[in-house]
């Protein structure tokens, strides 16, 4: 489990990068935490309302194929061929149980800094989100979940409309960009990380780059104990944008693999 959520924060990376028609964005991904650390080289494909994530960890290729239209999320990896689908319109009403979307506090403000990345100008702002939510699904542990850091907004950049309608779609439909089988231990972590995307494509660019933080806490021993075990970091940095036409056939999984339905 403590590798899925790793991975399922790598490959979400790939996500808050770009959008439009036809766009590849290649990037450096990094996560630390829960045992783990290393870099992962990610590339992001993405094409209307479908978007697909490959993230290298090791020497498997973990790959999330998002299609909001038909409300599935594909995941498979390299070495089998098998892929997990989910429903994520029941997905979503599964994991809301387990979070108080009335505790949710976001903030996105500008730092007033700049910086160079990939060939563009991006503008420095601080981000915050916090929830309240159960872990493992047990309302008894209810833990505060926060994200904050620095992230860098390419305004009006290529693709922005497309990634700003696609999020707000998927997070009003509930949507998470993490693999659901460690939204289930991590709940507040998973939509934490939803609304940070959304608040990026409210003002209508894309993160080049973010360097956030996660931290859990909560009261008792068990809060002292996820205070100290369960913060972790991630961070991305966008190298290359391309906008040359994709295939349809790399928003699903081959052909030729098992299908595996999740719940």
């Amino acid at each position: 489990m403590i590798k899925q959520m790793l991975v399922a924060v790598l490959l979400s990376l790939g996500l808050a990068v770009s959008a439009g028609a036809d766009v590849t964005v290649k990037q450096t991904t990094a996560g630390k935490g829960l045992g783990m650390s290393g870099n992962a080289p990610a590339t992001t494909y993405i094409k209307g309302n479908k978007m697909r994530s490959d993230v290298v960890v090791g020497d498997k290729t973990h790959t999330t194929i998002y299609d909001i239209d038909a409300q599935k999320m594909y995941i498979f990896d390299s070495s089998k061929k098998e892929a997990d689908v989910w429903d994520m319109a029941a997905f979503a009403q599964q994991i809301s149980k387990n979070v108080d979307l009335s505790s949710m506090k976001a903030s996105l403000t500008p730092n007033g800094q700049r910086k160079q990345i990939a060939g563009a100008t991006a503008n420095g702002y601080d981000m915050a989100v916090s929830v309240d939510s159960a872990m493992n699904g047990n309302q008894a542990m209810m833990m505060t979940v926060t994200v904050q850091g620095p992230v860098w907004i390419v305004k009006n950049a290529p693709g922005a409309s497309d990634y700003s309608r696609f999020y707000k779609a998927a997070v009003e439909k509930g949507w998470i960009f993490t693999d659901p089988r460690a939204a289930k231990s991590q709940p507040g972590q998973a939509k934490a990380m939803a609304e940070m995307y959304k608040q990026i494509s409210d003002i209508g660019g894309i993160a080049y780059e973010s360097d956030m933080q996660v931290k859990v806490s909560g009261e008792g021993m068990m809060g002292a104990l996820m205070g100290k075990l369960g913060n972790m970091s991630f961070s991305s940095v966008v190298t290359t944008v391309e906008t040359s036409p994709l295939s349809d056939a790399l928003f699903a999984p081959p052909a030729d693999y098992k299908l595996n339905p999740k719940k």
